[in-house]
Parts: structure tokens; C-alpha cells; sequence
């Protein structure tokens, strides 16, 4: 069984902003958005060649290096660690993202070549007003918009933590999503070391050993599959697994990452800053104590609100009241110097 008997990912008609706020942003289930961002001039140029594209991002380049891989013919564009787990399967490098895309278009002459990629790049930093020329109005004007360039390049089921939307440009992507729950069946790698920086499935997606990674036919059973072309989009929820594979020989994606808003209206902080710190604080525990503080976690942290707090008179619920920014910047910083510690 291979990713390509995975089920459809659901689809979302139109573009209206207020909607897909409300319908698709709000439910916090993968959706693909068809031609959400077709008129884009960056996809309409796309659409007449990969050069004329790449002529047009040179309009906006800055010069300021991004962050780039090379990976070896042999290697076939995907992503991974090498055989050891002791390093990665590709060579990073720094050069101007029209400069790796001009590598792209060489290299795309040739029937086996090297693959090369340009990722998570600040459009901020290294096109500047490519958005203002191609803006996404369905998320907030101050989430900043990342440019992923390159030839084939296969990345390996891997997570999140933020909302994220991303929207192809130029080639077409395939996106292979596992609900968080499935985190027991796609065999994580190392968490503090991985090849993109996320923690990463350590299993082939399209020719998976199951008798070394036999619960992965479970996750398989779950996944969720869609093919996505110039101008379409996809929201992938918080902490899903999504393995991406970029089938053309010149590929761009823009996409958007924003943390959900809390109860104060500011942006939630790093909830996997807070998985590091239970893991050493609690993992090594004795089992009978790391079960009683998940029965903290599960009330104080999963728990309903309304529930934990009703017998609480609000001026005395602190923490789990509403915190003003003063109250919030202060416990920030007397949990920073406890950790300090």
C-alpha cells in the first residue's frame, strides 16, 4: 500500500476571504483551496515558462542569501538523513534565491542532475514587495510570507506547529497529510535534530518496509492525499503530518505560518518549547507520578476552561484568568529565570 490509495483531502470552492476565515480557518481540518491565488502574477507567469517567472523574481531580489540544499543525482531529490542518522543526505549553502532558481533552470536541461532548493525564505528579506504584488487577504497583514524554490525535492511526512497555508506558484505539489494522532504509527525521528528542523517520519512514504515499520499501514489507512497546481492552495491545521513531493523540474511555493490568537488577542507562544521542557522535567519521572501530571495537563491544559475555573471568583483566577500584557510579559520572564536556573 502506497500513499497514492490515500484518501482525498477535502476541497473548498470560491475565494472570499470572510468564508474561508470562517469556514476553512476556524474548523482546523486540512482543505484545499482551487485557485485561490490564480491571479497572482507570479502564477500566471509561471504559467508561460519557468524563465519568464524567474525573470520577474529578479525584478524584487535583494541579494540577501537564503538558506539552500543540493542533494546528489543518486539521492533522487529526497530529503533525508544519511544512513547513519549521524547527519543529512544533502550540502546546505547561501546564495541570492534567484540565483538558486537560475541553478533550477540549468539543471532542468539534464536528464539526471543534482537537485537544488531554496527553503522557507523570507519574502520580506529577499523579495521585497513580491507581496504587494501578490497578496493572500485571507490572513493577517502582519504574517510574513515564505518562499520555498527548487527542482524535485521530496520531503518526508514531517510537523508543524502553526496554521499554514501554502500556495503554489509555479510546478505541481503533492501533499500527503496524517491526522496528530497518527504521531504512534509514522515512527518520528530524533525531535532536536532533523534535516529541515522539524521532527520528520523516519519511514518511505512510496515503498514503506513494513516489517520494520509495521503499525505504519495504520497511519496509512488515515492519510489524506491531494495533487495541486499553479494558483491552488492548501491549509494545513496545526501539528498534522505532511509529506511533500515537488513533481516538476521547477517548482515555487508561497506559504504563510501564523500561531493561533489566545485569549488576550496576542499570538499563542511555542507550545513545542513547552514539549522540550516536559520531556526533561517529566519523562524520567517514576510512571506512576508522569501519569498523576498528566492528569494535571489533561484538567489544567486540555480540560475545558469553563470548567476548570467556574468555582474560581474571577479576580482570583490568575493564571487561568484572562492576563493583561503587563501580567504575561512578567510570568514570561520569572519562568525564564526559573529555567535559568
Amino acid at each position: 500500500m502506497s500513499a497514492t490509495a490515500a484518501n482525498s483531502i477535502q476541497e473548498f470552492s470560491g475565494r472570499d476571504a470572510q468564508r474561508i476565515r470562517g469556514e476553512v480557518l476556524a474548523d482546523k481540518r486540512p482543505v484545499i483551496l482551487r485557485k485561490l491565488v490564480e491571479e497572482w502574477p507570479a502564477v500566471r507567469l509561471g504559467r508561460e515558462s519557468a524563465a519568464a517567472l524567474v525573470r520577474y523574481l529578479q525584478r524584487f531580489d535583494s541579494g540577501v542569501p537564503v538558506d539552500a540544499l543540493l542533494t546528489a543525482p543518486e539521492i533522487d531529490g529526497k530529503i533525508f538523513y544519511d544512513d547513519t542518522l549521524s547527519g543529512f543526505n544533502f550540502l546546505r549553502n547561501r546564495l541570492p534565491l534567484t540565483a538558486v532558481a537560475e541553478q533550477v533552470l540549468r539543471y532542468a536541461q539534464f536528464q539526471r542532475s543534482p537537485a537544488v532548493a531554496a527553503q522557507s525564505a523570507l519574502i520580506r528579506d529577499c523579495l521585497p514587495g513580491f507581496s504587494l504584488e501578490n497578496p493572500l487577504n485571507i490572513v493577517d497583514d502582519n504574517v510574513l510570507p515564505r518562499i520555498w524554490l527548487g527542482s524535485r525535492i521530496t520531503t518526508p511526512a514531517h510537523v508543524d506547529e502553526w496554521n499554514n497555508i501554502g500556495c503554489v506558484v509555479a510546478g505541481r505539489r503533492r501533499f500527503t497529510l496524517f491526522p496528530p494522532e497518527q504521531i504512534d504509527n509514522l515512527y518520528i525521528g530524533p525531535l532536536d535534530f532533523a534535516p529541515t528542523g522539524a521532527p520528520m517520519s523516519l519511514v518511505p512514504l512510496e515503498h514503506p518496509d513494513f516489517e520494520r515499520y509495521p503499525r505504519f499501514r495504520e497511519a496509512l489507512a488515515s492519510a489524506q492525499s491531494a495533487e495541486l497546481g499553479p494558483g491552488d492552495a492548501i491549509f494545513i491545521p496545526p501539528l498534522w503530518w505532511h509529506h511533500v513531493e515537488s513533481l516538476d523540474s521547477f517548482n515555487v511555493l508561497v506559504n504563510y505560518w501564523w500561531h493561533d490568537l489566545v485569549g488576550d488577542g496576542t499570538r499563542a507562544d511555542s507550545a513545542f518549547d513547552a514539549l522540550l521542557h516536559g520531556l526533561l522535567s517529566i519523562r524520567a519521572l517514576p510512571p506512576q507520578t508522569r501519569r498523576a501530571w498528566a492528569a494535571l495537563f489533561e484538567h489544567y491544559v486540555f480540560g475545558e476552561q469553563s470548567e476548570v475555573v467556574a468555582h474560581i471568583p474571577p479576580a482570583r483566577r490568575g493564571i487561568l484568568g484572562v492576563l493583561s500584557a503587563q501580567q504575561l510579559s512578567e510570568l514570561r520572564a520569572n519562568l525564564a529565570k526559573r529555567l535559568s536556573r
